[in-house]
């Protein structure tokens, strides 16, 4: 077992785990840990606990120490410094002409890197474009392509439920969502009833997905044959959430009964 913290460092952002050393470290404390890219800055978001090898890669990094007030300014002077890098970049792309859209620039905490997020149709030949970055702002530059989902966690916005977005305000990592789930919950296919910002399906689509999944297990699928209290019939459709059926009864003419699971037995 190892005792780790769980640390974000965006918003919404994965939760990656580090080990607090000795350092006193409580939840929504900031950090200053050590990563794959460097010194970073990060806030604590999962307090101290004890997990098995297989939740945690290894070698674990750890925390080098709490953050402080002087460190908090560090960052403040760092988004500052990428909104200035961002309108350069720009300048650069439309100076060597490249199809590209910059979405965001980060710099590392002790700036050691800057990165460059970007979305494009296809590859991009960008070698000039970061010799001419190294050269006005004299560090490492890393240009990292990114798909429109990630975009739309990056700029946020609001969804077609009219809240924020989810990937922008609390979900920490992708899941793959798939058509079959809007089929399962009966929704409409019609891509712009089912897509988000993105253009990719929803999201959320995935959240009722396990229980639609337990549900339909229970009831009987389309086409079946039942003995109801109002008499014989055949399923015609099934509604998950409520956990009833639509029945065409045989012997009644005009629309399909629904009804629950206790008025209903196999045939």
């Amino acid at each position: 077992m190892y005792n780790v913290i769980g640390v974000r460092f965006k918003k919404a952002g994965k939760i990656y785990y580090f080990d607090p050393v000795e350092h006193p470290v409580e939840k929504e404390q900031s950090v200053i840990v050590e990563t794959a890219r460097g010194i970073e800055y990060g806030k604590v978001v999962v307090g101290q606990k004890q997990v098995g090898e297989s939740d945690v890669v290894l070698p674990l990094k750890k925390v080098i120490r709490i953050a402080n007030e002087d460190d908090a300014l560090i960052v403040e002077e760092n988004r500052s410094a990428a909104q200035n890098a961002f309108h350069t970049c720009i300048e650069k792309i439309k100076l060597h002409q490249l199809r590209m859209k910059l979405v965001d620039v980060e710099f590392t905490f002790d700036r050691n890197k800057i990165i460059f997020y970007f979305t494009a149709e296809g590859r991009v030949d960008f070698r000039e474009l970061v010799k001419d970055l190294a050269s006005v702002f004299r560090t490492r530059i890393e240009l990292r392509q990114i798909g429109v989902r990630d975009e739309a966690k990056m700029l946020g916005g609001i969804g077609p439920c009219g809240r924020i977005l989810c990937c922008s305000s609390w979900l920490g990592d992708f899941e793959p969502v798939s058509i079959k789930m809007a089929k399962d919950q009966h929704l409409s296919l019609n891509p712009t009833k089912i897509s988000g910002l993105c253009g990719r399906l929803m999201c959320c689509l995935k959240y009722e997905h396990d229980n639609y999944e337990s549900v339909k297990e229970e009831l009987p699928s389309v086409g079946k044959i039942v003995i109801t209290s109002l008499g014989e019939g055949k399923v015609t459709g099934i509604n998950a959430s409520d956990k009833t059926i639509f029945v065409q009864l045989f012997e009644v003419p005009g629309k399909p009964k629904e009804l629950s699971l206790d008025d209903v037995v196999l045939k």
